[in-house]
């Protein structure tokens, strides 16, 4: 058999290739079966979370929506205690309320993760308070054992160097999570990857956020 020779070089670019792989989170994990009612919110007030209702209902999943709610409004379950909309405040409901009647206690809570300042504003809310109150989310859904779903569709546009908003609002929710759903262009530096590795975190990686559609159809059926 006739042999080839390698350089190093060549040995060298191979094993960067393998390593950029590995940090785009091409090596994913089985998605997990996760539970209805679910609760969609953002964590940071982007509009990252419009685009994840849209997968949602693409999907045929139906689901309520508040982007600032309290633990409050989260343990009133299905229905978000009636509560209407405002200045600074949406809710919406689209739970199947046969199925689901009103007061139903959540499963399932999808963070949306992008930061915005303008939003955040609109909603009374800096950048600490977010923090603050996403804590206090998080730990609500540890406690009742809500699954938590930290997603990131907004790609390159919402993320940023170390410390900055939207890094702040990774950090308050993705190593919380109990499923990471990301799209590749929001993940280039393997943020979401490294995370994902370091707390046993299922991670799935799609090309685009439209992708995400059968996900949601399967980890929901």
């Amino acid at each position: 058999m006739k042999k080839h020779k390698i350089s190093f070089t060549a040995l060298t670019f191979l094993f960067g290739i393998i390593l950029i792989l590995s940090a785009s989170g091409l090596t994913q994990t089985e998605p997990p079966k996760v539970k209805l009612p679910v609760l969609t919110t953002s964590a940071g007030q982007s509009n990252d979370v419009v685009t994840m209702n849209i997968i949602l209902e693409e999907a045929g999943i139906k689901f309520d929506y508040c982007d600032v709610p309290t633990v409050e409004l989260i343990e009133a379950g299905v229905g978000l205690a009636d509560k209407e909309s405002g200045p600074g405040f949406h809710a919406e409901v689209y739970t199947d309320l046969d199925t689901f009647p009103k007061g139903t206690p959540y499963k399932t809570i999808i963070f949306a993760i992008g930061a915005s300042l303008k939003g955040m504003g609109a909603s009374g809310l800096t950048v600490n308070a977010e923090e603050s109150r996403l804590k206090k989310v998080i730990d609500y859904c540890k406690k009742k054992g809500i699954f938590i779903i930290a997603t990131h569709v907004g790609g390159s546009a919402t993320r940023g160097a170390p410390g900055s908003d939207n890094e702040k609002m990774i950090d308050a929710v993705a190593p919380f999570a109990d499923f990471l759903v990301v799209i590749a262009d929001g993940n280039k530096d393997g943020r979401f990857t490294n995370i994902a590795k370091e707390k046993g975190i299922p991670l799935v990686q799609k090309e685009y956020a439209l992708d995400l559609i059968d996900i949601f159809k399967q980890i929901f059926n």
